[in-house]
């Protein structure tokens, strides 16, 4: 199930990837398999190591192009491993809301974002999300769980204050809101509420099977209780820098000549080297150990 909606956010095969923090990979597993060179990063080892491993059935499957990579990693969001401008593209998804500190990781994603990129943002909707914490504590005050809700400006003014430059925003995953809100109602822990249960199973059914009731239902639903919102932006190229004038010009030449500045040109990020490189919408913890992800269902984080 993806947040990302790759017709607004296109993907060329050897753009470099930055999904950061991956979860199970729904994200990193799509770019993998439409070509690019994905590196997968996240602080939960658990949930890294299994997304290595699926990276691995994806090769051997042949599900990646030839000179798609992907690589999975341990990291800190805050204290990224790249130098800059290592990235075209940069996909954070539904992890924001969960650090205290998202100006610093927005400022880390810029720094690794090549001039002229594309960085998708992904964050919990505000009315569903208002609706989980009033129905239920224990939704967000768990460890690792929501610390924050997002109005779309609030995001989109912290994103144009980090530089960059947003082109278009939209709402997914209708059909998640009301599975929430029984999830919060019944128990966040609550597996077995037979409401929870029976709308555990349509959405499953939706994921796998993709009816065409279900699509019309939530492509209407999205706007009104879309569970994330999703920010697209690119990163500006630097502003040209004039030449010096022709101080040197010689004395004889005429007094109404004067000096052209040279046409700057946007400075081009240097390639590294081959870069080493959850189901319902995402629960508001991260729990690694209850976390599945398979590529071929396009397993939720």
């Amino acid at each position: 199930m993806l947040t990302v909606d790759f017709s607004r956010f296109p993907l060329a095969p050897g753009d470099r990837v930055l999904d950061l923090g991956c979860g199970a990979g729904r994200h990193a597993f799509e770019c993998y398999r439409r070509g690019a060179q994905v590196v997968a990063l996240d602080q939960n080892g658990e949930e890294i190591r299994e997304v290595a491993k699926w990276f691995a059935a994806m090769k051997e499957a042949g599900e990646a192009p030839a000179g798609a990579s992907a690589t999975a990693m341990e990291g800190d969001a805050l204290n990224l491993p790249f130098p800059d401008d290592s990235f075209d593209v940069v996909i954070i998804s539904e992890v924001m809301e969960h650090i205290p500190d998202d100006k610093g990781v927005l400022a880390e994603m810029v720094r690794v974002l090549r001039p002229g990129g594309r960085i998708a943002v992904t964050v919990p909707r505000y009315g569903p999300e208002k609706v989980c914490w009033a129905l239920s504590d224990a939704y967000h005050e768990v460890e690792g769980g929501h610390i924050r809700i997002y109005r779309g400006d609030e995001l989109v003014g912290k994103m144009r204050e980090a530089g960059l430059e947003p082109y278009g925003t939209h709402h997914a995953h209708g059909l998640h809101s009301p599975y929430w809100w029984l999830k919060c109602a019944f128990g966040v822990d609550n597996d077995k509420a037979l409401p929870v249960q029976a709308y555990h199973k349509l959405l499953v059914w939706d994921i796998m099977k993709k009816p065409l009731a279900t699509r019309l239902a939530e492509r209407a639903l999205n706007p009104v209780i879309g569970k994330s919102f999703v920010v697209y932006a690119t990163k500006p190229h630097l502003p040209a820098a004039p030449a010096a004038a022709e101080a040197d010009e010689p004395a004889a030449a005429p007094a109404t000549k004067t000096a052209e500045p040279a046409a700057g040109k946007p400075r081009k990020s240097a390639r590294p080297a081959a870069s080493a490189a959850k189901a319902p919408a995402k629960s508001p913890a991260k729990r690694g150990a209850s976390s599945t992800a398979k590529p071929s269902a396009g397993a939720a984080k």
